[in-house]
């Protein structure tokens, strides 16, 4: 029996790629265990226990966008999170990480004790975790092509997907059209109305909050259905007419097969499961980072499925004077999903076989 520790913590963006993994591992090595690294800020906390797979916590190691005092707790958080991670990585056989401030000290931890390294980049353009850890490794993965670094020449294996969403995909293949009426009426709406669905990534944007709060009215007024996902840590609107917010969506599937629509960020999760189920979308990246997020959407934008506007420029304003262009976009874009992703879990297990072999 071998023990497999996956580190992706903080955001469901990291964290569902891992679960995939995790359940495509047990299907061919049932008796393994695997052990999750987390923190107890992140949704680690509420995903992997809900997946009946074990969560082992290890402190946050805080690194701040900009420089700021807090830079000098660094080394400290850091070699606090090393040895925590230490404890279940030297019994470990190998290794996968998923990139974010859990993946950081689970490398260097792993690379102390001796035990293989397998590393998956979700994003266009690598984060400085992964970029760490594919010093200590030569078994990479990615999402998506990159052109520089030691990721140039990974396995390019997709983005592995959530369950419902590649059982939605599967279920979906024989009639697309019905399938998309059928998801509108199994999250409350009418089969006939165009649905926008509105996501700000798994915590939600205050920023995109504003513009469809400020929008409401005008939603109405064009007799449209919205599925407003505000986050768990942003306050509820009232719900009004076709306009229905919620703290979190569940059925997520179900959201993007029904959507006309879809408004939110350009994660490297939301960019997949659009791919795979979704119709045409507007994208907002993210306005902090290294730009991983318009460089996510480039594929979907070429492809005709997808427009990008900065934070800056989606307004009430713009939401307005282009929504109904949109929304014809929509009915132009191709009604079937696309299966790229479905077998990525398979190929970054198997990466994980060939690394414990070597």
């Amino acid at each position: 029996m071998a023990t497999v520790v996956l580190a992706g913590g903080g955001t469901a963006g990291h964290v569902e790629p891992a679960l995939a993994v995790a359940r495509q591992w047990k299907i061919s090595h049932p008796e393994d265990r695997l052990v999750f690294l987390g923190t107890s800020s992140g949704l680690e906390t509420i995903l992997v226990p809900a997946a009946n797979f074990e969560l082992h916590l290890i402190p946050r190691v805080r690194i701040s966008r900009r420089p700021s005092a807090s830079w000098l707790n660094i080394p400290f958080d850091l070699i606090s999170a090393v040895l925590e991670s230490k404890k279940i990585i030297k019994m470990a056989d190998v290794v996968i990480g998923f990139g974010g401030y859990v993946s950081a000290p689970a490398y260097i931890a792993a690379q102390i004790s001796g035990v293989p390294i397998v590393i998956h980049e979700a994003n266009a353009k690598p984060g400085w975790a992964n970029r760490l850890g594919a010093a200590f490794s030569e078994h990479l993965a990615v999402a998506h092509p990159v052109d520089s670094g030691k990721f140039e020449h990974a396995l390019l294996a997709g983005l592995p997907l959530r369950s419902d969403v590649a059982q939605a995909f599967n279920d979906s293949h024989s009639d697309w059209s019905a399938a998309r009426r059928a998801a509108k009426l199994r999250l409350g709406f009418p089969a006939d109305v165009p649905l926008i669905f509105v996501m700000g990534g798994s915590q939600g944007s205050v920023a995109i909050n504003k513009v469809i709060e400020s929008s409401v009215e005008m939603f109405n007024q064009k007799g449209l259905s919205v599925l407003h996902s505000v986050g768990k840590l942003n306050a509820l609107p009232q719900a009004k007419g076709g306009y229905k917010p919620v703290a979190y969506v569940d059925a997520m599937a179900d959201a993007y097969l029904a959507a006309d629509l879809i408004i939110g960020r350009s994660g490297a999760v939301t960019c997949s499961e659009f791919r795979a189920l979704g119709r045409y979308a507007l994208f907002v990246p993210l306005p902090i980072g290294n730009g991983e997020q318009f460089v996510n959407a480039a594929s979907l934008v070429a492809d005709g499925r997808a427009q990008v506007i900065t934070q800056k420029e989606f307004t009430a304003e713009y939401l307005e004077n282009n929504l109904d262009a949109l929304l014809q976009q929509s009915t132009k874009a191709m009604v079937e999903g696309n299966g790229a992703d479905l077998h990525a879990a398979e190929k970054i297990a198997s990466l994980t076989e060939f690394a414990m072999k070597a």
